[in-house]
């Protein structure tokens, strides 16, 4: 293991996350932060943290200017990423290694190789991969649009060329719908991504997301380690994450691991990366994107496997070849993740930022609780709303239901709201219990939680009133001098540095 030190450009669980598998490795960690994690649980847990900048993320996790010189002045040998910000930058990757730091993560080319959706997509029809039908092009013009819907057939999906997380897509069901979800959909991609472009593909009604877990080392070296079924989702957001897929046979599991993998190679890939699927209900698959980056529903592979992706990240980008081929892996038993996110979705899933005046992780046997709050802890309205990530193993689907029933009813947030209830409710609903799953699952379960209206324009009028508030006590607090600081920061624990 040649890494002796690593600097985590993320935050929240994630961070955390990786800390463990870098302090099980013996290798020191840096942690940075923006204004409003000055106390977060990463910055507490790092051997060392700095502060890179004000709480919007285009000025701290965003930087990348900021995050490599800290880096260097710190003496890092590499950088992890986490997942999301910078995870899947290509320029971040090069501007690492301009600066002589190992990127834990793929080469840059690879990065932009399965970045662009419709290169991705032009790759695995390339390679005999399975695809949605659709445009192999960005769509441009109303007409072109319209023609190439008509071409599609409907229903069909709008998605973003660049990036991902359900941003900039939009399934459209006529014609008429088609302009104004366009509109949407390409301001919502050039403000996410920088890139308005966007392609069309036929909706496949009510699929399953089942995705391919990858290693690949710079030996030469690919391997799969089984699937993931994501189909739980909010507005193509995860909610609820299990590893084996109840519909997915050996044959098939099979085939994906397979296309996963001659994916990959085609890529260049080197690293932790995730190639996802659509499943129809006859069991024909299609191949949807790759993520180039550690997946935040990694820990169920793990439980199943009882490989450290993360630990494997980082033996990867030191130069190490895979200590495991593909015969070697087997899964055991099940595993399954709810995401624990501050929002409420009894008021149409609003975020809840706010301080933790209570708090109560579940645990117990085959429980896993990957976390970056503690008590008294405030989250920022700034950032994703992920709080933490319950994960369960089984010897079996019923154990694991059971064991994540049980689990979820322990866990106690107190200070803000959360999505515990509603995954009380996947839990317990017999069309999760049986296994019979698909992307439109919450559109049934949960119609009653259509936030009440009348009241978005208030909450909208006090969140814009409360961030001119800050903004100007930052301003404030600018021109002040620093008071005395806490206990912790003057060195109660020397590994905690400023600059």
């Amino acid at each position: 293991m040649s890494l002796s030190k690593v600097l985590i450009a993320n935050r929240g669980e994630i961070a955390v996350r990786v800390m463990r598998a870098c302090r099980e490795l013996g290798v020191a960690t840096v942690a940075v932060f923006s204004d409003v994690d000055r106390d977060a649980l990463h910055v507490q847990m790092a051997d060392e943290a700095y502060p890179i900048g004000a709480a919007p993320a285009a000025e701290s996790y965003l930087n990348i200017e900021k995050i490599v010189g800290v880096a260097k002045s710190a003496g890092a040998d590499a950088i992890h990423p986490g997942y999301g910000f910078l995870a899947e930058n290509a320029a971040f990757a090069e501007a690492c290694a301009a600066a002589g730091l190992i990127f834990v993560g793929p080469p840059p080319s690879a990065i932009r190789a399965m970045g662009d959706k419709i290169a991705a997509r032009r790759l695995a029809r390339e390679l005999g991969v399975p695809t949605i039908p659709g445009t192999l092009e960005p769509v441009s013009g109303d007409d072109a649009a319209r023609a190439a819907a008509r071409e599609v057939g409907y229903p069909v999906m709008i998605k973003a060329a660049m990036g991902g997380g359900g941003k900039g897509m939009r399934l459209v069901r006529r014609e008429e719908e088609l302009m104004a979800a366009l509109r949407m959909a390409r301001s919502e991609a050039g403000s996410a991504f920088g890139d308005a472009s966007v392609y069309l593909e036929r909706a496949i009604e009510e699929p399953r997301h089942i995705e391919i877990q990858v290693l690949a080392d710079g030996h030469g070296h690919v391997i799969h380690l089984g699937e993931r079924e994501c189909s739980i989702q909010r507005r193509h957001q995860k909610l609820v994450e299990e590893s084996p897929s109840p519909f997915v046979d050996a044959p098939l599991r099979e085939r994906l691991g397979q296309a996963a993998c001659r994916v990959a190679s085609a890529a260049g890939y080197v690293n932790a990366g995730t190639v996802e699927f659509l499943v129809d209900v006859r069991g024909q698959f299609h191949f949807l994107e790759m993520n180039t980056r550690l997946q935040v529903e990694h820990p169920v592979t793990e439980l199943v496997t009882g490989l450290d992706l993360v630990r494997e990240q980082l033996l990867i980008a030191a130069g190490e070849p895979l200590g495991v081929r593909q015969d070697d892996v087997t899964s055991r038993g099940w595993a399954i993740e709810c995401r624990i996110n501050a929002e409420d979705p009894f008021s149409g899933w609003l975020p809840s930022p706010g301080t933790i005046t209570g708090l109560r992780p579940a645990s117990g046997p085959g429980v896993r609780d990957d976390s970056g709050i503690r008590e008294g802890y405030t989250v920022p309205r700034h950032y994703d709303t992920l709080l933490a990530k319950l994960i369960v193993w089984g010897v079996d689907r019923a154990a694991a239901i059971a064991r994540m029933a049980r689990a979820l009813a322990e866990y106690k947030i107190v200070g803000v709201r959360t999505t515990i209830p509603v995954l009380e409710r996947i839990v317990a609903h017999e069309d999760f219990r049986a296994g019979r799953l698909s992307t439109a699952f919450m559109d049934r379960l949960l119609p009653g939680l259509q936030a009440a209206a009348g009241h978005y324009g208030d909450i909208a009028v006090i969140t814009a009133v409360l961030d001119h508030y800050a903004r100007l006590r930052s301003v404030a607090a600018a021109a002040t001098p620093a008071s005395s600081a806490s206990a912790w920061r003057l060195g109660a624990r020397p590994g905690w540095r400023s600059r």
